[in-house]
């Protein structure tokens, strides 16, 4: 009887951690995270670095003009799903970038850029 009851504490003390984390609201561990305010300084940053490595890589001459929205995920480090509003000359154009972000080893690391899909 007494090896029985400790079963059961044990299988109760198992599960109810289980079932208090599935009644958990907001993003899953790995998951994308939406980015509350796209105007903050730091993720302003992010943006303009975004479009700076993109000219490098590409010579090409976009000019960053703000981020509209954006996630972020937290890995080894943090990545960064920004979509960018960019002068292209005359012209205004969307492009999603990525950017993963160490700042402890003040590294960042453009991971891509792609035009929206209208």
């Amino acid at each position: 009887m007494n090896q029985r009851f400790c079963c059961l504490i044990v299988l109760f003390l198992s599960v109810v951690p289980l079932l208090a984390a599935g009644d958990r609201k907001g993003a899953l561990v790995g998951g994308w995270k939406p980015i509350e305010d796209p105007k903050e300084k730091h993720v302003m940053e992010i943006g303009q670095f975004a479009v700076t490595e993109y000219n490098k890589q590409s010579k090409s001459a976009l000019k960053f003009e703000s981020v509209e929205k954006g996630e972020t995920q937290v890995v080894s480090g943090t990545n960064y799903r920004l979509i960018l509003v960019v002068k292209d000359g005359p012209s205004t154009k969307k492009f999603e970038a990525v950017v993963w972000e160490k700042p402890w080893e003040h590294f960042k690391s453009l991971t891509s850029f792609k035009p929206m899909v209208k």
